[in-house]
């Protein structure tokens, strides 16, 4: 029974509706709640876009340049990150639990570098993404490759395991030795990742026409980093790809192996989060190693 002196309620604000807030993510706005919130742990609601961090590498290629000891080299930058992409392995054995921004774990592997790398089956189960807290799996999808259907079917099952657990799908469009990297390839395959339920994709940078490619997909595209460039170039692509509609940038090797690996992912943020010029971001990473060097 309520307490009889319970003060009664009053402030019913008649008249004023209730409002429905607009998701920020493109093509998001008809998920569920969970799998927005975790899509929220991705992309900053504030710019919706994200700066992640790749360091799952090591799935295939092992310790690599940059990755030999992910403890010392990954960890304490992974707070200037809002996602971290990785290996269920190295997120068990390195990754602080009180990390708290997202997670995109790698769900698909089979090859080593010295094999056909389209030949990837699912490597993990929805349990152990749930028991694991991520916020989305990342599937390959190798349009063109050797092992092109099976690559799409695992996209296709991961998607499914993923909407049962509110968790969103990384479809990651990946280019083999003899697939060109132009628009129209980059259009195929990152339409096809969106049609067979990606949640958002991973796709490459191309010079000319990307704004086609981000165009004519229904939902968020991020770039790749792919090979080492130097500082300024890495800025400049990571603002191209932004400002051509990319809702941010999935970079490795352009920050775990630059000079400083810290001061260049902060540049990163400002390109990707607050539309700095790439001249700009490249004159604070400066700063900041010159700070580094003098303390």
């Amino acid at each position: 029974m309520p307490e009889e002196d319970a003060p009664v309620a009053k402030t019913y604000s008649v008249g004023i509706p209730q409002e429905s807030e607009a998701f920020f993510l493109k093509g998001a706005n008809h998920l569920g709640w969970g799998m927005k919130n975790r899509l929220s742990s991705i992309f900053d609601p504030g710019s919706g876009r994200t700066v992640m961090l790749a360091f799952d590498h090591g799935y295939f290629q092992g310790p690599t340049s940059g990755l030999e000891r992910v403890d010392l080299n990954i960890v304490p930058i992974a707070p200037y990150a809002d996602t971290l992409m990785l290996t269920r392995g190295v997120l068990r054995s390195v990754i602080p639990p009180t990390f708290t921004g997202g997670l995109v774990l790698r769900a698909t592997g089979g090859s080593s570098i010295l094999k056909e790398l389209s030949d990837e089956h699912i490597a993990i189960s929805v349990d152990d993404a749930v028991r694991l807290n991520v916020s989305a799996m990342a599937v390959q999808v190798f349009i063109g490759g050797e092992y092109e259907s099976q690559s799409v079917h695992n996209l296709t099952r991961v998607v499914d395991m993923g909407n049962r657990h509110g968790i969103a799908t990384l479809g990651v469009t990946a280019v083999g030795r003899d697939l060109v990297r132009d628009a129209r390839y980059m259009r195929l395959a990152t339409r096809i990742c969106a049609e067979l339920g990606a949640t958002f994709v991973k796709t490459y940078y191309t010079e000319k026409d990307f704004e086609t490619v981000t165009s004519s997909c229904p939902v968020p595209i991020v770039i790749a980093g792919g090979k080492k460039l130097p500082e300024a170039e890495a800025l400049t692509l990571a603002h191209r790809a932004v400002q051509q509609g990319a809702a941010g940038v999935d970079m490795g090797r352009n920050i775990f192996q630059s000079g400083s690996p810290s001061a260049m992912i902060q540049a990163v943020r400002m390109v990707v989060h607050d539309d700095a010029r790439p001249e700009e971001a490249f004159e604070y990473y400066q700063a900041l190693v010159a700070d580094t060097s003098d303390g």
